[in-house]
C-alpha cells in the first residue's frame, strides 16, 4: 500500500461517523459579538487545509492499518465520537476518519496530538500484538515515521508490541530543518543524545545548544522545538519516559 499524500475524502458509502465536516463552515465571529472564552482548536475543514498531517512517502505505509485498527480501538473505549476527538486533539476529523480506515499514513506530529489527547503513551498508537522473548529489529525491515516534508524522522528501537512506559528511538533532522513537538502528557521526560551534528533544544522560553556527544534531560510536558544548524543530517538517540503506563 502506498503512502497516501493526497487524501480523497470518504465516500457516500462510508458511515457517517468517518465522513469530513462541512465544508464552508463560517469562521468570522459577528461584528460587535461580546468576547467570549477561546474555543478548542477547529479541525481544518478541506483537503488542503489538512493536506499537512499526512506523512512524507518515505514513512512506512505497513504502520497505517496498525494505527487504523488502534485508534478506533482507543476512541470508541473512551466513548469519544470523531467530532469530539478531532476538536480535543486539533486534528481534522475528515484526517482521524482516514486513519482509522488505514488510509493515511500520519505525521508524527498528529500521533503525538491524539496520544495526547486519548491520554495514552505514544507507543499505544502503533502496538501489534505481544510478544515475549529476545527480539532482533533488523534495519531493513525497521518502521520510519516521518514529518510532512521527510525533514524529519523518528525509528522505534522497540517492538511495537504494547504500550511501555519507556520508550527509545533514533531521530534524524535535515540540514537547517527544525521539528515543533507539543507538550506531552504530565510527567513525560526526554533524555536525547546527539550522535552527529548540532543541534538546538528549545522547551519553553530555554535554549540549549548541543554538539556531538552532548545530551540533555528535560521534562516535555511544555511544547519544545529540535533545530538542526548544522550543514549535515542531525542524528540523536531519545529515550521517552511516561509518568506511568496507560494502556
Amino acid at each position: 500500500m502506498k503512502s497516501v499524500r493526497e487524501n480523497t475524502p470518504p465516500t457516500g458509502e462510508e458511515t457517517e461517523e468517518t465522513a469530513p465536516a462541512a465544508k464552508g463552515k463560517g469562521r468570522k465571529k459577528e461584528q460587535g459579538a461580546k468576547k467570549a472564552e477561546a474555543p478548542a482548536p477547529e479541525a481544518p475543514s478541506s483537503e488542503e487545509e489538512w493536506a499537512y498531517e499526512v506523512a512524507h512517502a518515505d514513512a512506512s505505509t505497513d504502520l497505517a492499518p496498525i494505527v487504523g485498527r488502534n485508534l478506533r480501538r482507543l476512541r470508541t473505549q473512551r466513548g469519544l465520537s470523531l467530532e469530539r476527538l478531532a476538536k480535543a486533539s486539533g486534528v481534522s476529523r475528515a484526517m482521524l476518519g482516514q486513519i482509522e480506515l488505514g488510509q493515511s499514513a500520519p505525521t508524527i506530529n498528529v500521533i503525538w496530538k491524539i496520544a495526547r489527547a486519548l491520554g495514552i503513551p505514544f507507543s499505544a498508537l502503533i502496538s501489534t500484538t505481544a510478544q515475549t522473548g529476545t527480539r532482533v529489529m533488523r534495519t531493513g525491515q525497521s518502521k520510519r515515521l516521518a514529518s510532512h516534508d521527510g525533514s524529519f524522522s523518528s525509528r522505534a528501537l522497540f517492538p511495537f508490541d504494547e504500550p511501555r512506559r519507556v520508550e527509545f528511538y533514533e531521530l534524524r533532522l535535515a540540514a537547517h530543518a527544525e521539528e515543533r513537538a507539543d507538550a506531552h502528557p504530565p510527567g513525560t521526560m526526554e533524555n536525547l543524545v546527539v550522535t552527529a551534528g548540532t543541534v538546538e533544544i528549545d522547551r519553553g522560553d530555554e535554549h540549549h545548544v548541543l554538539g556531538t556527544g552532548d545530551a540533555i534531560l528535560f521534562e516535555a510536558d511544555v511544547a519544545h522545538v529540535y533545530r538542526n544548524t548544522s550543514n549535515t543530517e542531525a542524528v540523536m538517540y531519545l529515550v521517552m519516559t511516561y509518568a506511568e503506563t496507560v494502556g
